[in-house]
């Protein structure tokens, strides 16, 4: 065979566009944490997401809003007092924050389990740890700002009804610092129970389940002893339910005498307080601790 005769044009160019490394700062992990806290904290009021996402939370809140402007406007108007205590407000709609709780939870573990986008998050400079404490944040900061920014109305409405500033301004300190422990506690329950189906109905299910339930028996036991004439028994029912927890440990840190919530409770006193103390850290402990044994075993796989 003869050789092929050489092409004299030219057929092709090839262009050296060149390739230059990455000379921007380095974020680092701690930004990946706050990033994700950020998106999880959106997430938790549909934000970012589909608009029927946000019907939920916003509606939640709404309604922790709504009994808190009704009493600003009676106050106002009828030149009164509060007729409730900063600290009474979130026990009094615990049923509003445990809807919130349970359905909000699985949306910031939950849909990440189903969708296997952990392991993503674990192959960029983040460890386990790193995604349970931005979850972990971004959970409590949400649940402060449901129960917080009713008592934040209240307040406002206590100046503009020209209630005595201070101990105005003492009580809604309070009330947040109630507010926070309550956060905590049940944003831990909320997530440790979430985290364990990647379904999101199974986990909504399981949360409200486990606190009504424990709520219900919690009460019954307080009931039945103080009909027996047995308060330090109905005393110690509250460590099993995490509102009645929260609520007792709220009122002995800031030392009030009598249950403002359910007079015939009774208020943990002295050392009793300190046991309220232990379970509450127990529980935020024991919440944290299985959150990083999960997703510990997910950053395996």
């Amino acid at each position: 065979m003869p050789a092929p005769e050489p092409r004299t044009g030219v057929t092709g160019v090839i262009h050296d566009i060149g390739y230059r490394n990455y000379d921007g700062a380095r974020l680092g992990r701690w930004y990946l944490v706050r990033s994700l806290f950020a998106q999880s904290l959106r997430g938790a009021y549909g934000l970012g997401r589909p608009a029927r996402s946000r019907v939920m939370p916003l509606l939640l809140l709404a309604a922790m809003l709504f009994p808190a402007l009704i009493m600003v406007v009676v106050t106002v108007i009828s030149g009164g007092d509060l007729e409730i205590d900063y600290t009474e407000y979130v026990p009094i709609t615990f049923y509003i924050s445990s809807i919130f709780v349970a359905a909000q939870a699985p949306q910031l573990v939950s849909r990440d389990l189903r969708f296997r986008t952990v392991p993503l998050y674990f192959s960029r400079p983040m460890g386990y740890a790193d995604y349970v404490l931005a979850k972990y944040a971004a959970m409590t900061a949400a649940l402060l700002i449901l129960l917080g920014a009713p008592l934040l109305v209240l307040y406002g409405g206590a100046l503009l009804a020209d209630l005595p500033f201070w101990a105005n301004t003492r009580g809604v300190l309070k009330g947040l610092t109630g507010a926070a422990l309550f956060s905590v506690v049940l944003a831990g329950i909320g997530l440790a129970i979430a985290s364990v189906t990647p379904r999101r109905g199974f986990g909504v299910a399981a949360i409200i389940t486990i606190i009504l339930v424990s709520y219900t028996l919690a009460s019954t036991v307080e009931g039945i002893a103080l009909s027996e004439d047995k308060p330090t028994v109905a005393l110690y029912a509250e460590l099993f339910t995490p509102y009645n927890l929260v609520n007792s440990l709220q009122l002995w840190l800031f030392q009030v005498r009598e249950n403002p919530t359910f007079d015939e409770l009774p208020v943990p006193h002295g050392w009793q307080g300190l046991i309220f103390v232990a379970v509450a850290a127990a529980t935020v402990a024991a919440s944290a601790g299985f959150l990083l044994l999960r997703y510990r075993k997910a950053s395996a796989r």
